[in-house]
């Protein structure tokens, strides 16, 4: 749920278990001191440390530390709580304070920074246990317009309103279609109370947007359409971190995109390539790189959506497409400038202009660069007709209003997700 959201029912050591600073603490003690303690008893009394002793616990604090603002900041974000993006963040960042001290040649400790890692992991575990038995947040909703069709969140319990009085509950928030037609007097001079007693007052449609991930574009107002603008600041750093990447990594996606094109050769007749025209930021055209999945006349009766089961689609097709190794090539567009790793997924543009006529402000979406993997893809998987591309465009618009690098780092751990689990490929 959006951090604006705070419980106001809990206790008060429910309130001290949970907030930031405890966690913080209780957290570090765990993790890094722990650790160390174990190790070092009498060092860590007189703090002087050995070289490798300092290395070692420097490496878990700051690992400890980056993990805990990851998740503080992530947790904002629809699907952010699930252990399955959790726990291979947690690994990620500890290999990577493992492959700095590495880098620099640096002494330290094999067995802190494993017992440090794995106490994390417990801390994590736990954490999430409580939070899903405590954090769940109680929100009453007015029972009139849109708001009747809240439905159940494991994030939230909504309790629906008999009438306009919270009758001595206490609740964390109040959910109520402000635009219905039958919002009433009374309805209203409820909300006003609720507001000046302090007790947050959401539309339906702030809700719906942190609890789906998705913003609706129906009757977008000018406010609304107004905070879809993407951070230009952001947009030149993440330039930036696109070539970093793409460059470094080259030694390893360039090898598996060479060995997979000489089986695609191999399979059937074509190039190990298939290259097609789509439409980008700006609505200009480009050339897009893949490895060929399906048979080389695929497209001769015209362009149309791959669906499940599709015989067009080869032996080794189904499996690249399933684990992605088929977008390998748009690393090519990305030195390009043509797209970034991180975005909207690119259209060809017949169905582009199909959906212009039929969605509402679709092009939008051509506000930022298209991505390798994207918001919609890792939430929603592959779109195969207009109705799955509309719902396939409000994900497209929640990325472009959360503009982010930590929305890129979750959809990042959500594709490594996608790619062993195969989600939504067809």
């Amino acid at each position: 749920m959006n951090k604006t959201f705070q419980r106001r029912h809990s206790k008060w050591y429910e309130q001290l278990l949970f907030s930031g600073l405890f966690q913080f603490f209780l957290g570090f003690f765990i993790v890094v001191i722990l650790p160390a303690w174990v190790r070092w008893p009498e060092e860590l009394l007189n703090l002087s440390f050995t070289e490798t002793a300092w290395c070692s616990n420097i490496t878990n604090a700051v690992a400890f530390l980056v993990f805990f603002i990851a998740v503080r900041y992530l947790r904002n974000f629809p699907g952010a709580q699930s252990l399955g993006y959790i726990f291979p963040m947690l690994a990620v960042i500890w290999l990577l304070g493992v492959a700095v001290l590495f880098f620099f040649r640096l002494e330290y400790a094999r067995q802190v920074l494993f017992v440090s890692y794995l106490t994390a992991n417990v801390w994590v575990l736990l954490s999430f246990f409580i939070r899903r038995k405590y954090r769940v947040l109680k929100l009453a909703v007015v029972p009139v317009g849109k708001a009747l069709h809240l439905t159940e969140s494991p994030r939230a319990n909504f309790w629906l309103l008999d009438k306009p009085d919270l009758q001595g509950r206490r609740y964390d928030a109040v959910i109520a279609d402000l635009h219905a037609v039958d919002l009433n007097a009374d309805w209203e001079q409820f909300l006003t109370k609720c507001v000046l007693a302090k007790i947050p007052v959401f539309h339906i449609k702030q809700v719906k947007e942190s609890l789906t991930g998705r913003v609706q574009i129906e009757h977008l107002s000018e406010n609304e359409f107004g905070a879809l603008l993407p951070s230009a600041f952001y947009e030149r750093i993440k330039r930036i971190i696109d070539l970093t990447l793409v460059l470094v990594s080259l030694p390893i996606w360039l090898p598996v995109m060479l060995f997979t094109g000489f089986l695609i050769k191999i399979e059937s007749n074509g190039p190990m390539f298939f290259t097609q025209q789509r439409v980008g930021q700006g609505n200009r055209a480009f050339i897009v790189f893949k490895l060929r999945s399906m048979t080389n006349d695929s497209e001769k009766y015209g362009a149309k959506f791959a669906c499940n089961n599709d015989m067009r689609i080869t032996r080794i097709g189904k499996f690249i497409r399933k684990t992605r190794i088929d977008e390998i090539p748009q690393f090519i567009n990305v030195i390009k400038g043509d797209m970034s790793i991180i975005g909207p997924r690119p259209e060809q543009k017949v169905f582009v202009d199909e959906f212009e006529k039929e969605i509402p402000f679709y092009s939008y979406r051509h506000v930022v660069k298209p991505g390798i993997t994207g918001w919609a893809q890792v939430t929603q998987g592959y779109a195969a007709d207009s109705d799955e591309t509309r719902i396939k465009v409000e994900h497209d618009f929640y990325y472009i209003k959360h503009f982010s690098l930590w929305l890129d780092i979750l959809i990042v751990f959500k594709t490594i997700h996608t790619i062993f689990t195969g989600f939504g490929a067809r």
